[in-house]
């Protein structure tokens, strides 16, 4: 199967939780982006959440024809070395204009997504990939994006559901993850790997490098076999 090579990477507390406004605060930030860049990811891609957070512009988009785009499609608005991909399965997110953006933006949605919608991103400039009855078909979603955008490395950045979708679909190579000398402790906040079935299977992982940082952080990059 056609798809590009995916790392996982992530931040998080000693006890493995990824809250944005928690880890801004743990020491070792600057180690985080600097490995990313190391690990040489053009493209990477984050959930809804996490973008709703970090990229997207306040508000929430509402269609007046709720008529859905029911089936598989893509438009591509420009070539690009990477993209920030979102997924977003409904299509909620507001976006700034992408014209000229040196990493645009690529959204992701489900079949259940309005033609509305995709007729804003259209008009921002903003390619996108519909791929998915009901929920986002990741595997689908991965060929595309190594056979129509020439996506040959991703990173996948967050948050805990879509690392897990990512996960649980085998689509992953490598797990990265920096940890923060600081420990969250509250009750039911999102892990790295978040969501998956109570009865699911542990994922075995085959240790590639450990290294400590002068902020206390300690990197842990493992291969998934």
């Amino acid at each position: 199967m056609a798809k590009p090579y995916m790392i996982c990477h992530m931040m998080t507390s000693v006890d493995g939780r990824i809250d944005c406004k928690m880890t801004e605060g743990l020491r070792g930030g600057e180690d985080y982006y600097r490995i990313l860049n190391e690990l040489n990811v053009p493209t990477t891609v984050s959930g809804r959440v996490t973008a709703e957070l970090e990229l997207a512009e306040p508000g929430e988009f509402t269609a007046n024809n709720t008529e859905v785009y029911g089936k598989e499609g893509f438009s591509k608005k420009t070539e690009a070395k990477g993209y920030e991909i979102v997924v977003d399965t409904k299509g909620k997110l507001l976006w700034p204009n992408a014209t000229d953006m040196e990493k645009p933006y690529l959204i992701i949605t489900s079949e259940q997504v309005t033609k509305e919608y995709l007729e804003y991103l259209d008009k921002q400039n903003i390619s996108w990939i519909v791929c998915g009855k009901e929920k986002i078909d990741l595997v689908r979603v991965s060929e595309i994006l190594a056979l129509e955008f020439r996506v040959e490395r991703m990173g996948v950045v967050g948050g805990g559901a879509i690392n897990a979708g990512f996960l649980d679909a085998g689509l992953l190579d490598e797990i990265s993850i920096l940890i923060g000398a600081g420990i969250d402790g509250r009750g039911s906040m999102a892990a790295v790997f978040d969501g998956l079935e109570m009865d699911h299977d542990l994922i075995d992982l085959k240790l590639m490098d450990v290294k400590k940082f002068d902020s206390d952080a300690v990197w842990l990059h493992y291969q998934t076999k």
